[in-house]
C-alpha cells in the first residue's frame, strides 16, 4: 500500500494535470464495492470544475469548486492512470474524463480501491505534525511501538514500511511497548518522522519526476531486499501474516517495568 511520500507525489503530480479541469463525465466500471452508486457520482461530480488534488494521510483528496470532497484510497494493489481517448487498463473500477485531452483510470486487481463522496479523516494526527506532547499520550498504553505508528486514528500516513525506517532511524525496537519508550526517545521520534517521510518524497520527486502510481522502495534503508543495514547489521525479517517486519539487533527493545 502506498504510504506518505508516495501519495504526496502521487498527489503533487496529478494536480499539476487536473487542477482547474472541469469533470466532464465519471464512469463507474466496477462499483461492486464503492460505497457511493453510480447515480450518486454521477449526480455530485458530472459538471464541476476540480480545484485541487491533496493528500490527506495515505489518501488522496479531489477537492471541487462547490466544496465537494472526493477520497481516493489505492489500498494494497489499486493504481491509478491518465488516459487520453480510451482506457486500456485492466481492473479499471472508474473511468473519470476531463476537459482537455486527459482523463483518469482508477484499477484494482484485487477489487478493493475505492472513491468516496465526502469522505471523513481519521482520527489521529497527520505524520508530518506530530509533537512531543501528542507522541507522549498516544504511547501511554502497552501496544507495541510499531503498531502505534501503524494506526490511521493516532498517526495518519505511515505504513509497514516506512514504520521500520523510522523505527532504525530511532534505534528503538519495534516490539518495543510503546509506554516503555523513555522521553528522549520521543523527542528523537518527533524530529526523525517528519525527517524519513520528507527525505523519502524528495529523493522519490526528484528520481521519478511525474510519477503517479507504483510504490518506489528503491530509497528504503532497512524495509527492502538487502542483507546488511547501511551500518553493516543483518537484517532480520519477521513475517506474521501478510506484514513483515524488518530490523536489526542494533534496535533497543524497551520492555514494560514489571
Amino acid at each position: 500500500m502506498p504510504e506518505l511520500p508516495d501519495v504526496e507525489i502521487f498527489s503533487k503530480n496529478l494536480n499539476k494535470v487536473f487542477a482547474g479541469r472541469k469533470l466532464l463525465k465519471i464512469k463507474v466500471v466496477n462499483g461492486k464495492k464503492l460505497p457511493d452508486t453510480a447515480k450518486e457520482l454521477t449526480k455530485n461530480l458530472e459538471g464541476k470544475k476540480l480545484k485541487r488534488i491533496y493528500r490527506s494521510g495515505k489518501e488522496m483528496r479531489f477537492e471541487f469548486s462547490d466544496g465537494t470532497l472526493v477520497g481516493l484510497h489505492l489500498m494494497l494493489t489499486g493504481d491509478i492512470f491518465i488516459f487520453e481517448k480510451k482506457n486500456d487498463h485492466h481492473s479499471t473500477i472508474v473511468e473519470l474524463y476531463f476537459e482537455g485531452d486527459r482523463n483518469l483510470a482508477l484499477t484494482d486487481r484485487m477489487r478493493n480501491a475505492n472513491i468516496r463522496l465526502n469522505p471523513v479523516d481519521k482520527e489521529g494526527v497527520d505524520a508530518l505534525e506530530l509533537d512531543f506532547k501528542y507522541l507522549k499520550t498516544v504511547f501511554n498504553r502497552n501496544a507495541t511501538i510499531k503498531n502505534i505508528l501503524l494506526d490511521q486514528d493516532l498517526i495518519r500516513g505511515i505504513g509497514n514500511g516506512y514504520s521500520d525506517e523510522i523505527l532504525w532511524e530511532t534505534q528503538i525496537s519495534p516490539y518495543s511497548v510503546a509506554s516503555a519508550i523513555p522521553d528522549e526517545k520521543i523527542k528523537e521520534l518527533v524530529k526523525a518522522i517528519p525527517k524519513v517521510l520528507k527525505e523519502a518524497t524528495e529523493k522519490i520527486d526528484k528520481a521519478y519526476p511525474g510519477r503517479i502510481n507504483d510504490e518506489v522502495k528503491e530509497f528504503l534503508k532497512i524495509h527492502r531486499k538487502t542483507d546488511k543495514s547501511p551500518t553493516g547489521h543483518t537484517i532480520h525479517i519477521d513475517t506474521k501474516g501478510s506484514r513483515k517486519t524488518y530490523y536489526t539487533d542494533e534496535q533497543v527493545l524497551y520492555e514494560a517495568k514489571a
